[in-house]
């Protein structure tokens, strides 16, 4: 019979310990089951493995040869069961829409990992990173509070804006953002923070804050305050097929900087698992594709 893991473990205590007695509280077992092992290996193995007398034990020929190997063998051993509980996982992805299931199932692909979604509110900009519902978020930057987190730009994006086809500018191909500044904005609850300023165009009015008649909790509330006159918003360019809506028109905006779509962790989670995820995500694992999320 090939040895056991466990008698590699007990014969590599001995052999660092060179004592019985203090390699057996080592492994929190009685010395007697210890010494019983060890016998048991020589005897598989067919060699001695120690040279044992009343005042000392050292090790022979054929013990530091083992001991070599038997290193390699539980560090190997070790490498890989991290490697298994690590695979085994599941991460939390927060997100703040709806996201298809043939999208979750693509980002397990590319991650090596099994995914569970979180569906955060749009009133948690941090996309349930801050409450730790979520271990990754796909988020549009900027975070709040950024110095709690980390994130990779997956991809950058122009932002659009929605408005009633009836509005003065909706005949335009392309309309500025200064021809809508002083607009009246639809804008996400106020408890989303920056991520509520960016989406009002907040960063380019230097200094000046946005008219908003109306706040959105969801794509849906978004689309009714649009079509009832109550606003104007600002959307990511791969989100304006989830706001085709009889009666309204997206439109490009020039004179924004676009938005940066991220996936996002906390700064204080350096598990193997998320920068992994990360860097595989940026490597191409899944920018590009519609995200639908706020914004």
């Amino acid at each position: 019979m090939d040895p056991h893991l466990r008698d590699l473990r007990y014969f590599v205590a001995v052999a660092e310990e060179l004592h019985f007695t203090n390699a057996a509280q080592r492994l929190h077992i009685a010395q007697p089951t210890l010494s019983r092992q060890i016998r048991q290996l020589e005897r598989q193995l067919d060699v001695v493995l120690f040279d044992r007398n009343q005042r000392s034990v050292a090790l022979t020929v054929a013990g530091k040869e083992l001991l070599d190997g038997a290193r390699k063998i539980l560090e190997l051993w070790e490498n890989t069961n991290s490697s298994l509980q690590e695979a085994g996982e599941v991460l939390r992805v927060g997100i703040q829409s709806a996201l298809g299931r043939g999208l979750l199932n693509e980002l397990e692909s590319a991650s090596g990992h099994r995914l569970a979604l979180h569906a955060a509110s749009w009133t948690d900009g941090s996309s349930g990173l801050a409450g730790r519902q979520a271990d990754l978020a796909l988020v549009w930057l900027p975070l709040p509070d950024p110095n709690r987190y980390r994130w990779q730009v997956l991809r950058s994006e122009p932002r659009w804006v929605l408005l009633p086809e009836t509005h003065p500018l909706a005949d335009q191909d392309r309309i500025e953002f200064t021809d809508i500044a002083d607009e009246i904005f639809v804008a996400l609850p106020a408890e989303a923070g920056a991520v509520r300023d960016f989406w009002v165009g907040n960063d380019a009015r230097h200094g000046r804050q946005a008219r908003i008649g109306a706040e959105a909790t969801t794509p849906e509330d978004r689309l009714e305050a649009v079509s009832l006159g109550l606003g104007v918003c600002l959307l990511a360019e791969n989100n304006v097929p989830m706001y085709r809506w009889p009666g309204l028109a997206a439109r490009p905006v020039a004179g924004l900087p676009p938005c940066e779509l991220a996936v996002a962790w906390r700064a204080d989670d350096s598990r193997p698992t998320i920068l992994e995820f990360a860097a595989r995500a940026t490597d191409g694992g899944f920018a590009g594709r519609p995200a639908a999320l706020a914004g």
